[in-house]
């Protein structure tokens, strides 16, 4: 596949995208509007793949990132075009590459619905939507304590049963990611009868706090989880990005003060979501849009 993309007067040529400027980046995100910091730049970069579309004095017009989950998963994000780029079938020319890196992964992006028009002609099928919920913080109701189990503080030494719980939901291992984002993080457990039952992080990220993994046995352990990483943050500018459609979890995030920014699209390509219902392991709030 070629590295240059001729577009009428110019010529563009990839970077890897750890070797891009990370100010040049960070430039790229915030001219589409993105919240993303340096920092957050710097620990996508550290996780996944990926490369940056420069002209010939060095100007960066695109990114794209691929992020691998295991032997047979891939989530695909930071997908960006200047308008000038992406007119020119610039968008198509990065996914191209980036689907060659994936191979035969089962492949999962989150994409505004103008995006559509690029990944469904590559075989993606759409299959849920994401809500970006934020806002300040305000007064977090208490959960009605009807819940078994104690919530609790998930010490380092318990990472590998959260990553097998992680990867029960999921559907593929998230290890990687997770062993990144722990230290990082406030994480919370659902403990019962001995073991973890669901867990749930909180680390900074844009212009305040993302809550998520989201991870939990049914929505109610989910709002027993949500609610302690939003009640310390009064005042606070926080989101969490959730697939739940209307119930216990938006309402507590409603009543917490956050309300729905926007929504994209999950599409994949090569196999489905896996469901999320009550007695089982669900993913009830997303790491982070570029790592499902």
């Amino acid at each position: 596949m070629p590295d240059t993309m001729r577009l009428q007067s110019f010529e563009l040529a990839t970077r890897d995208i750890a070797d891009a400027d990370l100010d040049a980046l960070h430039a790229l995100s915030i001219s589409v509007g993105w919240p993303h910091r340096r920092a957050d730049w710097d620990l996508l970069r550290s996780l996944g793949r990926g490369f940056a579309s420069l002209d010939d004095i060095g100007r960066v017009f695109g990114s794209a990132m691929w992020f691998r989950h295991g032997a047979d998963c891939a989530t695909i994000g930071m997908v960006i075009t200047s308008p000038r780029v992406q007119t020119q079938g610039g968008g198509r020319w990065m996914m191209d590459r980036i689907l060659a890196e994936c191979g035969g992964r089962r492949v999962i992006v989150n994409a505004t619905r103008a995006a559509h028009a690029l990944y469904l002609p590559l075989g993606f099928e759409p299959r849920a939507t994401v809500h970006q919920i934020q806002g300040f913080v305000g007064a977090v109701p208490q959960p009605d304590g009807r819940g078994t189990g104690t919530v609790e503080p998930v010490p380092s030494g318990d990472l590998a049963a959260i990553l097998a719980l992680d990867g029960a939901a999921f559907g593929a291992d998230r290890t990687a990611v997770l062993a990144r984002l722990a230290p990082l993080s406030r994480v919370l457990g659902i403990r019962r009868d001995g073991r973890w039952d669901g867990y749930a992080m909180r680390r900074p990220f844009g212009r305040g706090h993302v809550v998520g993994p989201v991870v939990a046995a049914s929505e109610d352990d989910a709002v027993r989880l949500v609610a302690p990483l939003l009640a310390d943050l009064a005042g606070r500018f926080a989101r969490m990005d959730t697939r739940q459609p209307e119930g216990p979890l938006r309402a507590l995030l409603r009543r917490s003060g956050l309300g729905v920014f926007d929504t994209v699209r999950t599409l994949t390509r090569g196999g489905a979501l896996p469901e999320v219902r009550t007695g089982r392991p669900g993913v009830y709030g997303l790491a982070a849009q570029p790592l499902s």
